[in-house]
């Protein structure tokens, strides 16, 4: 078992021969994958992928990015769409001080309405950080002391005392192909030490190709290269790693449980 907990199937690089896409992941031994959304004007085909792939699964959310072109996005509408079978979580939301594509208070107001989502459905929430772990910290916190929700912080390369904020609130951790990078040690050191019941693995897929693809086209198929590579890292048999990331997958998306 090995699943990609986080992709994007639909995007430009992807979309063109998603077919072959896929058929390359299952060959690799990706069992299911999570197709992520950004947008609301992707939440239909998003939605559509999963229903005619059975081992694809989808969410709904609104980037950080996408936060000031979306000033209307509401609870009850991200609920609605929630409520469809093929979708696991709620996101991909949260913070992007990087780019600051989208106001802060905007973001900051967008990523509270997806965590009051994900605690309204039960659904996980997917986050998104960026060189903005303090805001980050204090609104998970802050929103886990309203009511309880659970999720991941996904494609992770903050700091290990974010790590633990994170871990502290029950959130899982999602390992990408970055991880492979020659100047990725503080993340190697990290990822080393994430407690194994926490841990998922990722592509984000069509960005962040690991190595021996780096440079490339990100795709579903390259997670195995991100496993192999944490797996030597942490000093663990890979088929193990990909089986309990697996099972840590179904155990937070657990609408997707078989």
């Amino acid at each position: 078992m090995l699943v990609d907990s986080h992709c994007h199937l639909n995007y430009k690089g992807l979309i063109e021969e998603q077919g072959a896409v896929l058929d390359r992941a299952r060959e690799s031994g990706v069992t299911a994958m999570l197709n992520i959304s950004t947008r609301e004007s992707e939440w239909l085909d998003i939605v559509a992928t999963a229903e005619r792939e059975s081992d694809v699964w989808s969410s709904i959310g609104i980037h950080p990015h996408e936060a000031d072109a979306h000033p209307d996005i509401d609870l009850a509408k991200l609920v609605k769409e929630a409520e469809h079978e093929r979708v696991i979580a709620i996101g991909e939301t949260g913070l992007d001080y990087y780019y600051d594509h989208s106001d802060r208070d905007r973001q900051r107001q967008s990523f509270r309405t997806h965590i009051h989502a994900a605690r309204e459905t039960g659904l996980p929430i997917i986050v998104h950080t960026r060189d903005a772990e303090d805001d980050t910290a204090t609104i998970m916190a802050e929103e886990m002391e309203q009511g309880a929700y659970t999720g991941v912080i996904h494609c992770f390369t903050a700091s290990e005392d974010f790590a633990h904020k994170a871990l502290d609130l029950g959130l899982y951790i999602s390992i990408s192909g970055i991880v492979t990078f020659k100047n990725a040690k503080d993340l190697q050191a990290t990822a080393a030490k994430l407690p194994i019941d926490r841990l998922l693995v990722e592509t984000d897929a069509p960005f962040l190709a690991p190595v021996p693809h780096r440079g490339k086209t990100g795709e579903p198929a390259f997670v195995a290269d991100t496993a192999k590579f944490l797996a030597q890292l942490r000093g663990e048999d890979y088929s193990e790693l990909c089986e309990t990331t697996a099972e840590n997958f179904y155990r937070l998306f657990n609408k997707a449980r078989p």
